[in-house]
């Protein structure tokens, strides 16, 4: 499991420009792990979602990996 990384760090916002934060909350196959295996709160995975569907739409993340 993945420790709450946002709080430790004091990340207010996550921004879909900051791919190494994203990267560390998609599995190896390029899905969004879940809020159990993250340990987000359910404000934070929201936000975290929406960056990285922000980040792969501008072609910063893949949607898959092979």
């Amino acid at each position: 499991m993945v420790a709450n990384i946002l709080t430790q760090n004091d990340i207010q916002r996550v921004d879909y420009k900051d791919v190494e934060l994203l990267k560390q909350f998609v599995n190896p196959h390029g899905r969004i792990q879940g809020r159990k295996r993250t340990g987000l709160t359910a404000k934070q995975q929201r936000a975290v979602e929406e960056a990285i569907k922000r980040a792969r739409f501008m072609g910063l993340l893949p949607y898959i990996q092979k």
